[in-house]
């Protein structure tokens, strides 16, 4: 059985596979193992914002930011499941801007294509700082753009190599997250349980509302730390991103979307729960790791220098995604003919080398930069990254409502993997993301992004214009009614 292309899908360029979506002559190697993606999509819910981040917004919001995580965490949870049921409808490397071609339009898989491409190398180009900072800890003489260099020519050359080498560096980026985690809260256990070290007589669950009440700031605390929160999650998306390399994705991506909620609920609130037990978070120093102190506090040697070490690795876990992410990005645009028909290529080992090669030179640049623009500008910068993932989970909303009115019509057929509430879990969404836009203009670091914004929507409006110029002049789209093999459906 086939289906018809609805008027807004853009045209397959070649012929096509039937799992993947990608055309058959630049098709992506379905590398990525079972375990791969578990695991990807568990390092795509931690991030130095859990390690770091976490100590400001703690002081700003008191233990209150467990609501606000807990809030963030469903709606992260919703878009998931959204992403989760297109990619069983059809499992391809360009996953969000192919479904907003599809769905919504030529310029919203522009824009969303790009817009997602300029986050990930914002953010590997910051992560990049970041690691010099962090290996400085250690070598105080080294300078700071160094250890950036080296990082970013050694994961380019894994991602280069093959996508089984991105995937078995995520793997025990994520093991090496995850342990960190573990060990805390299996640590918080036996102290709240046992009485066990110096921690023993202070510890207890009541530290969480017996200093100052769980809104200590009132409700401006929690709402106020929405954005940090928001950036925290930035990254969970990537799973989408995987989706043309996977091996049997109709079984791989649909366990790992459903093994969010838990993963965020264990990780963020559990960890954070741990913390604020074991510590009284009006004893925290907004400055410093709040697991650099409960280890200290607990008599762990060179805690300090243990979890710089975890942070490094989840600043490179994001370059990382970033390399890899920015390459299939701009793989997916060319294929739509938004980008460059040299970026649709890709290499012998099955990679999208062109691409990859084009956004690491870009990281370069940002790498380069460092040295003249000040450390401040880069808090700027990452803020623009929180609004490009907002307007990506928007756009997953939003390419998702409009499928399911396209299965209502009975222009597609649905999938067994679907997900809940929708329609009025779309538009909780759609609300809850606008609401951290108007937030950020709450703050000044943040405001800049929304003066950023306008500019890359002109910018985008303007290459949206050009490309449509020079698709015009190509070969003419294909007739609506082009019929393509049917999607796979879920298990």
């Amino acid at each position: 059985m086939t289906y018809r292309l609805p008027p807004s899908s853009p045209r397959p360029a070649g012929k096509q596979d039937a799992r993947s979506g990608d055309p058959g002559p630049e098709q992506l190697h379905r590398g990525l193992h079972s375990r791969h993606i578990q695991m990807i999509a568990i390092g795509g819910t931690i991030g130095v914002g859990l390690f770091l981040g976490s100590a400001e917004a703690l002081h700003n919001a008191g233990p209150g930011l467990l609501l606000t995580y807990a809030v963030a965490g469903v709606v992260i949870f919703f878009v998931m499941r959204a992403l989760g049921e297109l990619l069983v409808y059809r499992p391809v490397s360009g996953s969000f801007a192919t479904y907003a071609e599809e769905f919504i339009g030529h310029w919203a898989g522009f824009a969303t294509g790009w817009s997602y491409w300029l986050m990930w190398v914002v953010t590997g180009t910051a992560e990049l700082t970041a690691a010099g900072i962090y290996v400085r800890y250690w070598w105080p003489a080294v300078p700071q753009w160094l250890p950036g260099l080296i990082a970013l020519a050694i994961l380019g050359v894994a991602n280069l190599a093959a996508v089984r080498l991105f995937g078995e560096f995520e793997f025990w980026f994520a093991i090496i997250k995850v342990l960190t985690i573990v060990v805390l809260l299996v640590m918080a256990a036996a102290i709240l349980i046992f009485g066990f070290g110096p921690l023993g007589e202070t510890a207890s669950l009541s530290n969480i509302w017996s200093h100052g009440g769980v809104f200590p700031h009132g409700m401006a605390g929690p709402l106020l730390a929405l954005q940090v929160v928001v950036f925290a999650f930035v990254g969970v998306e990537l799973l989408g991103v995987t989706a043309g390399e996977s091996k049997d994705p109709e079984k791989t991506l649909p366990t790992a979307v459903r093994r969010v909620i838990w993963r965020i609920g264990l990780f963020y609130l559990g960890a954070l729960t741990a913390v604020m037990a074991l510590v009284p978070w009006n004893q925290l120093d907004p400055h410093v790791s709040p697991f650099v102190l409960v280890f200290a506090k607990v008599g762990i040697p060179a805690a300090a220098g243990v979890v710089n070490l975890v942070v490094l690795t989840a600043a490179l876990s994001s370059c990382n995604s970033g390399v890899f992410s920015t390459g299939r990005m701009l793989h997916a645009l060319a294929r739509d003919r938004h980008a460059r028909a040299a970026f649709g290529k890709v290499s012998r080992q099955g990679v999208p080398a062109a691409g990859i090669l084009a956004s690491m030179a870009v990281m370069l640049l940002g790498v380069a930069a460092n040295y003249f623009v000040p450390e401040q500008a880069f808090a700027y910068v990452t803020s623009v990254a929180t609004v490009a993932a907002v307007f990506t989970w928007g756009i997953i909303s939003a390419a998702h409502l409009r499928f399911r009115a396209a299965v209502r019509a009975g222009r597609l057929r649905p999938v067994a993997f679907r997900m809940p509430l929708a329609p009025v879990s779309n538009y909780f969404v759609l609300a809850f993301l606008g609401l951290v836009v108007v937030l950020l203009a709450f703050d000044a670091e943040t405001r800049i992004a929304l003066y950023v914004a306008p500019v890359w929507a002109a910018i985008l409006t303007a290459g949206y214009f050009f490309t449509r110029r020079s698709r015009a002049a190509g070969p003419q789209d294909a007739p609506p009614d082009e019929e393509i093999p049917e999607p796979s459906r879920s298990r």
